[in-house]
């Protein structure tokens, strides 16, 4: 008979081999999924994980779009991972990020046709204060009324997907625009209002900037602060965080806060560079990839900046795959989530051993 018998501790090594161990895994689950989809497993995960570094016809462009791709997710998953740690469940940095978007690009555009220093530092503290102020909601509700903020934080995700539309079509709407839904290209339009590459041909835009930043202060707070105690303690010991004294209400407001605000910069950056415009289909589901990211880089901030940069080469390998070998869009996303799927497999051996035998009967 194999049954799992709980460790007396977490066996330290195999939870610092889960990553590697999930990577691996996926590797070898989407290779038997893209066999099975007809194509070569072995060309596929090289078109994935190969090509776009080093692939000489496509590497030039791809190298540069992993920090684009990357710094989103860097920056919604240091937020996340901070109230995780904290066992606050934050599932909805999608419509903070969205939010984020939405407001800071309005606060641009509406000062069309500026050519102003102080635009684009306006817009930033704008989209963080669109992000921080969406995630209050489930923040002041959780500490006012007692609500859960998994369902709360995520229901307002869908609420958001609406006032994207709206504001596409309406508010926001590019009086230029012929009757498209759709603002003005913020990045091709309003020189004032674009997020451009510091320096060129590398993907560094201030987006990226701000991940590395993010990293570090996620860092020094988690391992130098007084916060970061508290937040960790929170979430391993709760009932010593009480008699210790640490607020669960300020907490919940300061966790939620924080990803709400760096998912709002997230949006901001992305619809001010990369994306360009206020559009019904802005979001791209970063916020919920930050999530997999998160869990992926074991909640410390060195390790969701290289979560970030990995899933970031799963997004640009999977266009390309897409491209060159025929992978239906949904093959790939499923590949994606696979690698939250087994991270949180293998993460059982690291609480449990096997064992084989009928278990001793206590006489």
């Amino acid at each position: 008979m194999i049954r799992l018998e709980k460790r007396a501790a977490p066996s330290r090594t195999l939870a610092a081999l889960t990553p590697v161990m999930a990577v691996i895994a996926t590797m070898i689950a989407g290779g038997i999924m893209f066999a099975i989809l007809g194509a070569n497993p072995l060309e596929a995960i090289r078109t994935i994980f190969w090509d776009p570094l080093f692939d000489p016809q496509f590497g030039p462009y791809s190298r540069p779009q992993l920090l684009v791709k990357a710094a989103p997710l860097i920056l919604i998953a240091t937020g996340l991972a901070l109230g995780f740690k904290a066992g606050i469940w934050n599932i909805g940095a999608e419509g903070q990020y969205i939010m984020g978007a939405v407001v800071g690009a309005g606060a641009g555009l509406a000062f069309y046709p500026s050519e102003s220093p102080l635009i684009f530092p306006f817009m930033v503290l704008a989209g963080g204060f669109g992000g921080w102020a969406w995630a209050m909601i489930p923040a002041i509700l959780k500490t006012r009324f007692g609500t859960n903020e998994i369902l709360v934080s995520l229901m307002l995700v869908y609420v958001a997907e609406n006032i994207l539309a709206s504001v596409s079509s309406g508010l926001l709407r590019n009086p230029e625009g012929m009757g498209f839904p759709g603002s003005r290209n913020l990045a091709r339009d309003y020189p004032a209002a674009s997020n451009t590459e510091i320096i060129a041909n590398t993907g560094m835009h201030w987006g990226v900037v701000a991940a590395l930043i993010a990293v570090i202060f996620a860092y020094v707070l988690m391992t130098r602060h007084k916060m970061g105690f508290a937040i960790r303690l929170a979430g391993e010991a709760p009932r010593a965080a009480r008699f210790a004294g640490v607020s669960p209400s300020r907490l919940i407001i300061f966790c939620l806060g924080t990803a709400g605000a760096l998912a709002g910069l997230a949006g901001l950056f992305e619809v001010s560079g990369p994306a360009g415009q206020i559009s019904i289909d802005f979001n791209s589901g970063y916020g919920f990839t930050a999530i997999i990211v998160a869990f992926l880089g074991r909640l410390h901030p060195i390790g969701i900046l290289l979560a970030g940069l990995l899933m970031a080469l799963t997004y640009i390998g999977g266009e390309l795959a897409q491209l060159m070998l025929g992978m239906p869009a949904a093959a790939i996303q499923l590949f994606q989530g696979m690698l939250l799927f087994f991270l949180l497999a293998m993460d059982v051996f690291a609480n449990y051993r096997i064992r084989i035998g009928t278990p001793e009967v206590a006489t």
